[in-house]
């Protein structure tokens, strides 16, 4: 049995911990953002006392200076299921992650 020395697992253990450590939150592009959420978001979310009307009123919260990761992780929330509005459901399951973190980084820069 070949021995080890003690040194070489100790160097060998920071580089698995990093190797196995959750991904960063992917940087968006806020540009790119704008893009795409002039397209889908402002229809509801860029109007000051926007209210929509389907499938019952209800105000619509302004996102614009809101924490970019928030805004990632709800859109995450709703195309998971996790938290739940028919409409946001569809807009957010048909983003990509790359959408969404430009989405959120867009808004949060506001």
């Amino acid at each position: 049995m070949k021995k080890i020395a003690l040194s070489t697992i100790l160097l060998a253990l920071p580089m698995a911990a990093i190797a196995q450590a959750p991904a960063a939150p992917a940087k968006g592009d806020p540009a790119a953002g704008k893009t795409k959420a002039v397209a889908i978001c402002s229809g509801c979310h860029g109007v000051p006392g926007t209210k929509t009307a389907y499938p019952e009123v209800y105000n619509v919260p302004k996102i614009g200076g809101q924490n970019a990761d928030y805004i990632a992780s709800a859109l995450k929330a709703y195309r998971a299921g996790d938290r739940y509005n028919q409409t946001m459901k569809a807009l957010a399951t048909a983003l990509t992650e790359k959408e969404i973190a430009d989405i959120a980084a867009y808004y949060g820069q506001k």
